[in-house]
């Protein structure tokens, strides 16, 4: 078993830490050290910050895990020191000086349509959307919960743009929902095949770590493993070399 062990979940718009609330059990009970970040979804540099902190907070290298538009905040926040591979869960993918809407053009993104603007600058999305775009696969009564708590998401932060792009320089992978009708496979696939991630695609909606939560954390598991072999193959090189 891996003894790599530090997981920081990000999760995307319209949502809160909860969303990742099936899948940390599961992990923990793995051995696995996590922290579900609270994002304000007030602004890209906010969301950023608050993700900083949580990789602040852990001992050691931290596996980075960003749903959806936390795609955008984990290719920012990616770059912090102790972040050691990044995980796409059906996420945008940006480049060095991208907005959200720099990576959607060009692709149809089914739910869109379903966003409603308050008049405070603020996103919401319809019942509609949530159940029939964010979460298709969940029972009705857990969509109409989704659909009850979710977090507004400031117009602000469709416009906050990537310095530098983490999966440059860092493993990345990917986990794709073939039946994603929020950001569209489309879109997710391209992302993938742009950082040339290592993919698992799911039969899933947008949000596989609320549907398929056994799914996710396995992967993260197998990724865990990943990582600490490569830590070790980079540890016995630089051994060498030193001898």
């Amino acid at each position: 078993m891996s003894t790599f062990k530090n997981v920081v979940l990000v999760h995307g718009a319209f949502a809160d830490g909860s969303s990742w609330s099936d899948v940390i059990p599961l992990l923990r009970d793995n051995g696995f050290n996590v922290i579900a970040v609270q994002n304000p979804l007030t602004s890209l540099e906010d969301d950023v910050d608050a993700t900083n902190r949580a990789i602040e907070s852990m001992d050691g290298p931290v596996l980075l895990v960003g749903h959806s538009y936390a795609g955008m905040v984990i290719t920012e926040a990616g770059n912090h020191p102790n972040v050691a591979g990044l995980l796409y869960v059906c996420a945008m993918v940006p480049d060095d000086g991208q907005s959200v809407g720099d990576v959607i053009k060009g692709f149809n993104t089914p739910a869109a349509a379903e966003f409603r603007q308050d008049k405070f600058g603020f996103l919401t999305l319809s019942s509609k959307g949530i159940h029939e775009n964010f979460a298709q696969d969940l029972p009705p009564r857990s969509r109409e919960i989704l659909y009850a708590v979710q977090v507004p998401w400031a117009l602000k932060a469709l416009s906050g743009t990537i310095n530098k792009a983490a999966w440059k320089t860092r493993p990345s992978w990917s986990l794709i929902g073939t039946d994603d009708q929020t950001l569209g496979t489309e879109l997710l696939r391209a992302g993938a095949n742009k950082i040339k991630a290592t993919t698992l695609e799911l039969k899933s909606s947008h949000v596989p770590m609320l549907s398929m939560p056994d799914r996710v954390a396995a992967y993260i598991g197998r990724i865990s493993e990943e990582l600490e072999k490569s830590a070790v193959s980079k540890k016995e090189v630089e051994e060498s070399i030193g001898q």
